[in-house]
């Protein structure tokens, strides 16, 4: 079996799901105490860098997506699967676990 490599440009996503780049979770408190790893909650933001083409409407035609590659988000605390390619974090979630576009 081909060994296949994955990176951010080879992976599109299909319909209305959309590939979200995690944004570094908080190192330390606002008191200034640091969290170890295992104390750190999942962060909520990200950034789109990948969009699927939209979803299928009933008779035949595609859904404009809301998103677009670049907007920053936040979304659902467990909404979407975590994917890891080359260090980075990313979740890919269906448009409608998008809860806000933040600017």
């Amino acid at each position: 079996m081909a060994a296949v490599s994955l990176s951010v440009s080879t992976v599109k996503p299909l319909g209305d799901r959309v590939f979200v780049k995690v944004s570094a979770s908080e190192e330390k408190t606002a008191g200034g105490i640091l969290l170890p790893d295992t104390a750190k909650e999942k962060p909520q933001v990200g950034e789109v860098v990948q969009v699927g083409s939209g979803k299928r409407n009933d008779d035949g035609s595609r859904q404009e997506m809301e998103v677009k590659v670049g907007d920053q988000v936040l979304y659902s605390k467990y909404a979407g699967t975590d994917v890891k390619l080359g260090g980075d974090e990313y979740v890919l979630l269906s448009e409608k676990d998008i809860l806000a576009i933040v600017s």
